[in-house]
């Protein structure tokens, strides 16, 4: 029971912290569909800097250095929709489902190269060894519970003070409800949403740091970061846009990846003889009957996805 509930912990903060990228987004008038690519870059950009710090450096500032790196790689990259979105004005849906095809496709080009020019030809995989920092990182000793936890909790409570204390925060939401009125008043829009979709791609690429980082010491980008990216989008429309219903939705959608990590541990379940892929579909299964008794009754900001035009009034 106490692996469940380690593990739906790590899970519901990982889902937390990408679907609080969303939120910034979607709060800006920006549609993110692209989480799950800017994950798997800055994921990519966070377990080369595992892989290749010296193990000697304290553990802090290993944390530092990895997370500061999928932040960076995570906006870089974030940067993409952006332009797409805001300069072009290009259909959001269209672009974010670019940016997930072309990250895991760039990630695991990138990989690949490394290996086959680190092993002269004769590794051609998409895996990468890291340095599996989890017992330096461990909160508490032969668990699950890490810094990434405490680092959840700050940007929970930094994205509520950030949204609704704020000048900026309302200035950010103003845009993604009504950005004619909002540029009326002197508030750049396409800089608001420039800030919300940089702040997306920062925790989106922190969240992906946080998945690969909870494989252990070996990080697959063929597979990339497993949906994880789809499964925070409907965190986020399940929590309704809001930082604190974000975290309880996160919480749900933990435990049954969780327990699709973890269940056949349990005797009760083993004794089921359910098999193994049951357990992988659980979260999605759920996620599609959540959304489709809920989805009716979301408030998205109103002008999410409508490329804002400022000849219209």
């Amino acid at each position: 029971m106490m692996l469940l509930i380690q593990y739906t912990l790590v899970y519901a903060c990982l889902l937390t912290v990408v679907a609080l990228g969303g939120c910034y987004s979607e709060r800006s008038g920006i549609i993110n569909i692209g989480l799950e690519g800017i994950m798997v870059m800055g994921g990519l950009g966070g377990i080369l800097v595992l892989a290749f710090i010296p193990a000697t450096l304290p553990p802090i500032i290993i944390f530092f250095a990895a997370t500061l790196a999928a932040m960076t790689c995570g906006m870089a990259y974030s940067m993409l929709l952006g332009v797409a979105s805001i300069n072009f004005k290009a259909d959001q849906t269209l672009a974010g489902t670019a940016l997930n095809m072309l990250g895991l496709a760039l990630a695991t080009v990138i990989i690949k190269a490394l290996n086959i020019a680190r092993t002269a030809g004769a590794d051609n995989s998409a895996r990468i060894i890291f340095k599996d920092t989890r017992p330096l990182l461990s909160l508490a000793k032969g668990t699950e519970f890490n810094m990434f936890m405490i680092l959840t909790v700050v940007l929970l409570v930094a994205a509520y003070i950030v949204l609704y204390k704020t000048r900026f925060g309302l200035r950010l939401m103003s845009c993604g409800e009504h950005p004619q009125a909002a540029a009326s008043v002197g508030i750049s829009v396409a800089k608001m949403r420039y800030c919300g979709v940089l702040i997306s791609g920062a925790l989106g690429g922190i969240g992906g740091l946080m998945y690969l980082y909870s494989c252990g010491s070996e990080a697959n980008f063929e597979t990339g970061v497993a949906g994880f990216g789809f499964l925070a989008l409907a965190v986020m429309i399940f929590g309704q846009w809001k930082p604190h219903r974000i975290a309880i939705s996160a919480l749900l959608f933990g435990f049954f990846r969780a327990l699709a990590a973890v269940g056949q541990a349990f005797d009760l379940l083993a004794a089921l003889e359910i098999p193994k892929p049951i357990y992988n579909m659980l979260p999605y299964i759920i996620c599609l009957i959540v959304l489709a008794f809920t989805s009716k009754n979301s408030k998205a900001p109103k002008a999410e996805g409508i490329p804002y035009d400022k000849s219209t009034r």
